[in-house]
């Protein structure tokens, strides 16, 4: 579970069930980090409220960042910020998934063939 994440609110007051939700929902991510990295992980969720006059909207944006420099980061508007950061939380796991693979490479596996040869 990520232990440090930031939540603010610009014109939007973060309410404990919010909270709660993108605890919940940002935290687990860890689970598709490398092994290593899940220590130190900060996660910083903002969300501002838009477009006043003609109804209630969000734009959610979350940026985790990884120990070594790396910035991940997502943004989404929706008329519900539950609904929002379940999208956000959709985009940070893709992007985490592709940095992933870029740190590190899959192993060499063996064919198929060696597994099922009988040894004596």
């Amino acid at each position: 579970m990520i232990e440090k994440i930031d939540i603010t609110g610009n014109g939007y007051k973060v309410e404990e069930a919010f909270r709660k939700y993108t605890e919940k929902r940002i935290g687990k991510l860890d689970r598709y980090l490398p092994r290593g990295y899940k220590k130190d992980v900060m996660v910083k969720v903002i969300v501002v409220e838009i477009g006043k006059s003609k109804g209630e909207k969000y734009e959610i944006s979350a940026a985790m960042e990884i120990p070594g420099g790396k910035v991940i980061a997502a943004k989404d508007e929706c008329s519900n910020v539950f609904a929002g950061i379940d999208l956000v939380e959709a985009k940070l796991t893709g992007q985490i998934r592709r940095y992933k693979l870029e740190v590190q490479p899959h192993r060499q596996r063996k064919s198929l063939k060696n597994l099922f040869i009988k040894r004596k």
